[in-house]
């Protein structure tokens, strides 16, 4: 019998009722799983046939400890799924900026690193943007994600030295497709396409994470949009277990916001198939 472990973190221990669903699952089929805090002392992670990351959901408030236990998976052979080195590339969203350089069609991003001479209007001028979304360059659950634009700019200037400050951030146009349109999460599985949702934030809001109200419809994307995600895929060059790609339809091209290879929130409950397509894709790789 293997025994799988479903990494989760501190402030939930146990796993979502969306893993649970993959749990069953393999347990049906004699893999155990159990959940395992990342941070958790003591635990012999070689001891699994596989260490699946799934929700590791406080990574960023403690992200030089997250990175040294990646490193420290991939430098003692832990079987952890995705790849530590590809995690840790996909923790900094600076991969945007590498992923738009070959001929990815993302989001417009401009990188900042942390400095306290940063001036809000001076930047959204030079970038030649009025309403932008800014963000930590190292965050999840849009943690620290918050609108300003050049007529508020000025208001906003302590808020922005204080970020930026502390940390590296991404200066974004906001898109208004968002919620219009909706954002589009694809959903891959050893990178064959599963399924997707279209999330949409509540009123007012421009976020579509659940915790500020956002909501989010099982869809089916259109096969120019499933392609073109497919291509971003192509770019990592490596094998994934799991992979969501997100973003926005504009023209009938996929504009990137993120690439999610650390611990997404996958919507096993919104496809009859997917957590039975996720077990698979688990038991291949043990």
């Amino acid at each position: 019998m293997s025994e799988v472990a479903f990494a989760t973190y501190q402030q939930l221990p146990v796993m979502t009722d969306d893993d649970r669903l993959v749990a069953d699952i393999l347990d049906s089929q004699g893999i155990t799983v159990s959940s395992a805090v990342w941070d958790a002392p003591n635990i012999d992670w070689l001891g699994f046939a596989c260490v699946v990351l799934r929700s590791t959901w406080d990574y960023h408030l403690k992200p030089t400890q997250y990175a040294n236990w990646l490193q420290r998976c991939s430098s003692e052979g832990i079987r952890l799924w995705n790849p530590p080195a590809l995690v840790l590339a996909n923790l900094n969203k600076q991969y945007l900026t590498e992923l738009a350089a070959n001929d990815i069609a993302v989001v417009p991003t401009t990188y900042l690193r942390a400095s306290a001479a940063q001036q809000l209007r001076n930047v959204l001028e030079r970038c030649e943007l009025d309403e932008v979304v800014i963000k930590p360059a190292v965050s999840a659950s849009a943690y620290g994600t918050w609108r300003t634009s050049l007529a508020t700019a000025d208001a906003d200037q302590a808020k922005f030295e204080e970020q930026t400050r502390a940390q590296d951030v991404l200066i974004q146009p906001y898109l208004s497709e968002v919620a219009s349109q909706g954002e589009w999460s694809l959903v891959f599985f050893n990178g064959e396409f599963s399924h997707a949702v279209l999330k949409r934030p509540a009123a007012g809001d421009f976020r579509v994470h659940r915790e500020f109200g956002g909501s989010s419809v099982p869809a089916d994307p259109p096969p120019n949009l499933v392609k073109q995600a497919q291509g971003v895929l192509a770019q990592v060059g490596s094998k994934l277990l799991y992979a969501r790609v997100d973003g926005i339809e504009r023209d009938g091209r996929l504009i990137l916001m993120e690439l999610e290879m650390n611990e997404p929130f996958l919507f096993l409950g919104s496809c009859s198939q997917a957590a039975e397509r996720f077990a698979n894709a688990i038991r291949d790789v043990i």
